[in-house]
């Protein structure tokens, strides 16, 4: 840590006399500091622990039993919630007093968080009361902000749309949506964005996690962790490959202590020595970008001493043949220790653990997947834990940790470019599906799109630069993106920021939606080309509320589903994410279609769209991963009962009914975690373990989804005979649950006259009633049926994982060995460039001049682009200065010191002025700077680029500034982990 002790941090505030502070100083006298045994005997809760559930509002709304409020007037309330940060899913006791948010407690009876929070959680009621936020819509007019009233910013909106639409189509805008919004909204703007008429849309996860949901996908069928951190606690071995937990979800590490405590051995392979690393029996330093070959190079030592799971591999598993094959010839000792600096003794002693301590997990995080061959690492992930058969079983699994507090949700339900919500596709059975969910013609829909593109994938959000700047010509779309939205996203997470600054100048229409501007707004503000700028360029920013202020689902990394309701009403004059798209769905036309199932409800005056009835519909129609037997009765019975759930598996202890609603949750996992089955009338207890054949279907058991066909050259990829889930009636293998095969086995008539009528023709992914499902389920078999996991996945570019040297490298030996892949002329409807850009970058001997590997990582103490969190005093505090970590031999060579001003440059042409950290935790050839800083531009302060009282507290250069170009093939993830730079005393 740079831990610089500054003060007057509150530069570019409100000032002392603003609302807040005078809320603070009010506070100061009417909640005096208490230790915690006072403050829960002053709040009547005795000598328990954590808030009593009979004061949560989720019960009911009431004062506290014997002391009133916390200073012994008044009223207090209790709004159990959830942090809006990392992807834990840690539940939070918020304490209001006449509508303030003044305490927080941790819920100990979380199974999640157990009544810990880190750094971030411990200050969330600072996102929700800060003074930093952005108070009221806004304009940029000559280069400064000037605030504008709600009716005048959608008026210009709606009127710049309108024209873009009129004279360059639909798909001229773009719509970035956000894993901060809950399931019901980002469900609600992929269904905008359908009725404006584009899938040009996507969010955060495209640039964490999609090579994650697309390796994973294409190998055992749903594309999320398998498992959870509380089963962690059942394993005996962990292996952290690309994850950074004790900082990145500290929480988390929680488990992985307790399975510490319980003799469970943990590796940590990363090219950095980590605060996770520290916590390792075994800590393995790889070159950025070689995890194929240390993986495979694990894989060749299991496969020559027979310890694979032979019986596992034949019953369930395609393709291994074919990956044993390429590496026991490919990946030898010899070619290992060159590709990723890993000694064969070291290899061998991972490889001997894992196969020692079974079961095992393994557990990634963007270390893995940005890269432009992330597909491929992460199915070397996949691949290596089939081989040892911890799929499918309590302590194993592909442990995935998502970054934001509902990014898994947003990806499940929300603004996917390639796909309508639940990884329906873009098929003409999919719109119909949802267009008879809608209660809309599937006509209309089309009527909305330009001919043709209603069935064809849009622009990613890595790449929205080249929708902009891209000649027309090669683009596979009428227009260039002329009009961008950001929903609830921060720029300063994506690669390649010059260009970016470039394509925000030349827009006709940029609007920020968020109660943090972010570094958007800052960047629009700045001057760039003269060249480049659009005279007739519209900048607008809207409030949003944050999930504090109002209610609403998300979903934690391990699937399980959680309610927040709302703490406190919207503050200043921000609305909620749903609110503003009904308000702009009515200027545009569509908002009868766009809320024709739900209810209003008035908030400050104004009609909301109800949150609970958007969940309602999602239950009716995304049947594909089990998003349909969570009511929001049954979500809020489990945020009510946290107590009644198992702090290892998730299940509810006992006979437990829920007292508000007279549910009963016996058998229930928390959260129900997804797939859950059915209407919630069949109570399926959700899937705590994926792919687990111990259980029944009923009991959250699986196996392996039949998602690829039943036979591919001659070799079934169903699962053999009597390799089935507990109880079910089909023993072997199957393919997924239609009309025709619910027929073949006379189980049709199972169905009233009613269902049949309305299941005939359909699949178990779009009979409206879910009969079907509960027919199979009922004779212990999966809707989607049983298959074998692929390890050869045939329709990717490389159906075994490739090793391929990153765009930008310091290793021309390797690149000749490894090279990238063609270039492509049309993926996502852009070119892409990979092995000519590589090449060019050989001859030209760039890694001359940059010679040291970049990479990019988290801090405890922010999160994402840290505008939220660098605008909360209690974090800024923590951590004041952008840095970059470079070791101590590297630094000597450049007359380098601790603590000194350093440039940190890139083949982009961009300087970015950090602070240098020397320090071993990287090696001589790499250094690492982390991702969460913005508010500085090459070495300039953009204070006066922000709108009045909403720039955060700490500023610094954002490391993606300087990034260069590089993405993976098959989703367009961009490469952060593995670029090339040089660094400077400054």
């Amino acid at each position: 840590m740079l831990l610089t002790k500054k003060t007057g941090h509150r530069v570019g505030s409100a000032g002392s006399g603003s609302f807040v502070n005078s809320l603070r100083r009010g506070f100061a006298h009417a909640v005096p500091t208490m230790d915690r045994r006072a403050f829960l005997r002053r709040s009547g809760l005795g000598l328990g622990v954590g808030l009593a559930a009979s004061q949560l509002s989720l019960v009911k709304k009431a004062e506290a039993a014997s002391g009133g409020s916390i200073d012994g007037t008044g009223k207090v309330e209790v709004k159990r919630t959830v942090c809006t940060h990392c992807s834990v899913g840690c539940a939070v006791d918020a304490v209001v007093e006449n509508g303030v948010w003044v305490r927080q407690e941790p819920v100990f009876d979380s199974p999640i968080n157990l009544g810990a929070h880190c750094a971030k959680g411990a200050s969330v009621r600072e996102h929700g009361h800060g003074e930093y936020r952005l108070r009221y819509p806004m304009k940029l007019v000559n280069g400064n902000y000037q605030r504008i009233t709600w009716d005048q910013a959608y008026d210009e909106i709606v009127a710049k749309m309108k024209a873009l639409r009129e004279a360059s189509g639909p798909d001229s805008m773009y719509f970035i949506g956000s894993s901060k919004h809950s399931n019901e909204q980002a469900y609600l703007l992929r269904k905008f964005v359908s009725f404006w008429g584009t899938n040009n849309c996507d969010h955060q996860a495209r640039i964490c996690h999609s090579t994650t949901v697309a390796g994973v996908a294409n190998t055992w069928g749903y594309g999320a962790m398998t498992n959870s951190y509380n089963d962690m606690q059942n394993s005996k071995v962990a292996l952290y490959i690309g994850s950074n937990a004790a900082e990145a979800h500290p929480v988390s590490m929680l488990h992985m202590l307790h399975a510490k405590e319980q003799g469970c051995k943990m590796i940590v392979v990363d090219p950095r020595f980590t605060r996770t690393a520290a916590k390792a029996d075994e800590y393995v330093r790889i070159r950025s970008g070689s995890d194929i070959p240390f993986l495979f190079g694990v894989l060749y030592h299991i496969f020559k001493n027979g310890w694979e799971d032979k019986k596992y591999i034949s019953d369930r598993v395609y393709g291994m043949d074919k990956v044993r094959e390429e590496v026991m010839a490919k990946w030898t000792p010899d070619q290992v220790e060159e590709a990723c600096g890993v000694k064969e003794e070291q290899v061998l002693k991972v490889a001997r653990m894992l196969h020692e301590n079974r079961p095992g997990t393994i557990v990634w995080c963007m270390g893995q997947t940005q890269h432009t061959i992330g597909n491929a690492i992460v199915r070397a992930s996949c691949i290596l834990q089939l081989a040892l058969g911890n799929i499918g079983v309590s302590g194993g699994g592909a442990n995935i940790f998502r970054g934001h507090d509902n990014v898994q949700g947003a990806t499940d339900v929300g603004p996917n470019p390639d796909s309508l919500p639940g990884y329906y596709g873009l098929a003409e059975g999919a719109w119909k599906h949802f267009a008879a969910t809608w209660g809309v013609d599937v006509d209309w829909i089309q009527s909305r799109y330009a001919e043709g593109m209603m069935s064809k994938p849009g622009i990613t959000v890595s790449r929205w630069i080249d929708g902009v700047l891209e000649d027309k010509e090669a683009i596979d779309q009428s227009s260039n993106l002329r009009g961008v939205i950001f929903w609830g996203h921060a720029p300063n997470s994506q690669t390649r920021g010059l260009e970016m600054k470039r394509a925000m100048d030349k827009l006709d229409l940029l609007v920020v939606i968020d109660p943090y501007p972010s570094a958007t707004a800052a960047m629009a503000a700045m001057p760039g080309n003269p060249q480049d700028l659009n005279p007739n360029r519209t900048v607008i920013l809207l409030p949003a509320a944050t999930q504090f202020e109002t209610s609403g689902s998300c979903t934690a990394s391990n699937r399980s589903i959680q309610w927040r309701e709302k703490v406190i009403e919207p503050l200043w004059e921000s609305r909620s994410d749903h609110m503003i798209m009904y308000q702009l769905a009515q200027r545009l036309g569509f908002a009868n279609e766009l809320c024709k199932n739900y209810g209003l409800q008035k908030v400050g005056g104004m009609d909301e769209p109800v949150v609970e009835d958007i969940l309602r519909e999602i239950n009716k129609c995304v049947w594909t991963i089990g998003y349909t037997g969570h009511s929001p009765e049954r979500l809020k019975a489990h945020m009510r009962n946290m107590h009644a759930f198992d702090i290892k598996t998730l299940k509810c202890k006992g006979h437990v009914v829920d007292k508000e609603t007279g549910y009963d949750m016996t058998g229930d996992y928390f959260g129900l975690p997804w797939p859950c089955y059915g209407t919630p009338e069949m109570k399926h207890p959700g899937s705590p373990n994926l792919y687990d054949t111990s259980k029944h279907v009923m009991d959250g058991g699986g196996n392996f989804r039949a998602n690829f066909g039943v036979e591919r050259d001659g070799v079934s990829l169903l699962a053999a005979d009597g390799s089935h889930s507990l109880g079910a009636e089909i023993t072997t293998g199957y393919p997924m649950l239609t009309d025709q095969l619910l027929k073949k086995l006379g189980w049709w008539d199972e169905l009233t006259p009613e269902e049949q009528a309305a299941a005939e023709g359909k699949t178990w992914t779009t009979d409206p009633t879910g009969a079907m499902i509960r027919v199979f389920m009922k004779h212990g078999c999966h809707p989607f049926g049983n298959a074998r996991a692929r390890a050869y996945v045939w329709n990717f570019p490389d159906p075994i994982p490739q090793h391929r040297e990153p765009v930008y490298g310091t290793r021309p030996d390797l690149i000749a060995k490894y090279p990238s892949h063609d270039d492509q002329k049309n993926r996502w409807r852009l070119p892409i460039l990979y092995k000519t850009l590589q090449q060019k970058n050989v001859e030209d001997k760039v890694y001359e001049k940059f010679p040291l590997i970049m990479t990019s990582g988290r801090l405890v103490e922010y999160e994402g682009g840290g505008e939220e969190t660098r605008s909360n005093p209690w974090l800024a505090e923590l951590q004041q200065e952008m840095f970059v970590e470079i070791n101590p031999a590297t630094a000597a060579q450049r007359g380098i010191r601790n603590g000194d001003r350093v440039w940190v440059t890139t083949p982009t042409g961009a300087r970015i002025n950090v602070q240098a950290q020397v320090t071993p935790r990287v090696d001589e050839t790499t250094v690492f700077l982390p991702f969460h800083f913005s508010g500085r531009w090459q070495g300039q302060d953009l204070l006066k680029q922000y709108p009045e009282g909403a720039a955060p507290i700490v500023r610094g250069e954002a490391v993606n500034t300087a990034t260069t170009y590089g993405y993976d093939i098959v989703t367009m993830m961009q490469e952060t982990k593995t670029t090339i730079c040089n660094v400077e005393r400054a």
